[in-house]
């Protein structure tokens, strides 16, 4: 499982603050992850920005950063 988290501006945005999904090897690293969320279109189109921020477990982290089953991912808007 991956435990998302969406801050400030995403978290209005999406109308949720958190959620799970299932871990699998199509998501080897946090932007499969992002593509899977884009793919879900309207208000998920947010987290296609350039100035995205990210973390892994708490961690600032790039969107080439490995995933695995039981990480905890958050996005927010840069400051």
């Amino acid at each position: 499982m991956i435990q998302l988290q969406y801050f400030a501006r995403y978290r209005e945005a999406l109308g949720l603050d958190s959620e799970a999904l299932p871990w699998t090897p199509a998501l080897a690293r946090l932007d499969d992850l992002r593509q899977l969320l884009l793919a879900r279109g309207g208000a998920w189109s947010v987290l296609d920005e350039q100035n995205l921020m990210c973390a892994r477990n708490q961690e600032l982290c790039s969107l080439d950063t490995p995933l695995e089953d039981g990480d905890e991912v958050a996005f927010f808007p840069t400051v």
